[in-house]
């Protein structure tokens, strides 16, 4: 029986760092600094080339993503608070500033960089978002409680 779920489990975004990376237009990952890496729990090389998406957590709504995709592409700057999922399925909040990369006046990429978020602003937007899920998906986030009560086979195991 799992006793333990690590979804639960939240890394903390150093202060002193920032997390680094660039996609290409499709959304794939094109460079993760080594703080990224570190944080989402994968290696640079099995993040490169794969969708930004395969750290989207599944507390974040549609219309978050759907905003900063609107945004981008008519060439502003979005900035937002984002809960994302490690490699290991735990967590870990970010306030994200995406920008679109010109070189030689043409765009080509998207960059993003993040910094850590404040305890209180986690609850907010944890409050936040899984309205805005509700609203938009019908779905609910619950964290079931159970009273820890002893089995038979457990009490048997101490006998």
């Amino acid at each position: 029986m799992q006793t333990s779920f690590d979804m639960f489990i939240e890394t903390e975004v150093p202060e002193d760092e920032l997390i680094v990376s660039r996609t290409d237009f499709s959304g794939k990952i094109t460079y993760v600094n080594e703080t990224f890496a570190e944080i989402s729990g994968y290696k640079p090389e099995e993040l490169i080339g794969k969708p930004h998406n395969v750290i989207r957590h599944p507390d974040m709504p549609k219309s978050a993503f759907a905003e900063m995709w609107a945004t981008l592409k008519r060439g502003e700057i979005w900035e937002g608070y984002v809960k994302n999922m490690r490699k290991d399925g735990g967590y870990y909040w970010v306030f994200a500033h995406m920008s679109t990369v010109i070189k030689e006046g043409k765009p080509v990429e998207y960059k993003s960089v993040r910094e850590p978020v404040s305890r209180e602003k986690k609850i907010e937007m944890q409050n936040l978002y899984d309205t805005l899920r509700s609203e938009e998906e019908g779905t609910t986030r619950a964290v079931l409680y159970v009273k820890n009560e002893k089995l038979p086979a457990a009490e048997a195991l101490e006998a």
